[in-house]
């Protein structure tokens, strides 16, 4: 009678279903928070790449309007501009900081090249800046659920502009 009783326990136990949505929910969270990590990381990716873009376009805008017009017959360098150049680049031409605070700005490189051809003034200057951004995901732990690391991003944004002096 023991055994009847245990055995009906038993086909009843197997006959429940509570707690499979849990047990499924479970199974599925860490595929669900890997999705829910690349499509964060994926957007501050982006976001911080067109503040980038951003900030190294208002230093080269600024470069081309203060280097002397010039200086491609008179000769000179521009590499005193950097620390400017870096500012500009971190907060953009508003002065607010563009950037999150996993985002750093490494090396700013302000250059020019004179291009020479047929023009009415003589070789045309080219201002341009290359800026070296790094990018930390904070969520980039979560990719340790499926065997990654957390992942850093360093990339380097250039930009040109004719310089027209000041």
């Amino acid at each position: 009678m023991m055994s009847s009783s245990f055995t009906a326990k038993a086909a009843q136990f197997a006959r429940d279903e509570s707690g499979v949505a849990l047990v499924e929910f479970a199974l599925v969270l860490p595929m669900m928070l890997v999705v829910f990590a690349v499509i964060i990381e994926g957007s501050r990716m982006m976001m911080s790449y067109e503040s980038a873009i951003s900030g190294v376009r208002d230093a080269t805008r600024y470069l081309a309007r203060i280097v002397d017009a010039g200086i491609c017959s008179t000769g000179g360098s521009v590499s005193g501009y950097a620390g400017s150049l870096k500012t500009l680049v971190e907060h953009g031409a508003t002065g607010s900081t563009i950037f999150a605070p996993s985002v750093t700005v490494g090396t700013v490189t302000p250059s020019y090249r004179c291009v020479t051809g047929t023009y009415r003034n003589g070789p045309v200057p080219v201002a341009q800046v290359t800026a070296q951004i790094t990018v930390i995901f904070p969520f980039g732990g979560i990719f340790a659920l499926v065997g990654g690391s957390q992942p850093t991003l360093t990339t380097t944004v250039t930009d040109q502009a004719r310089v027209y002096g000041s």
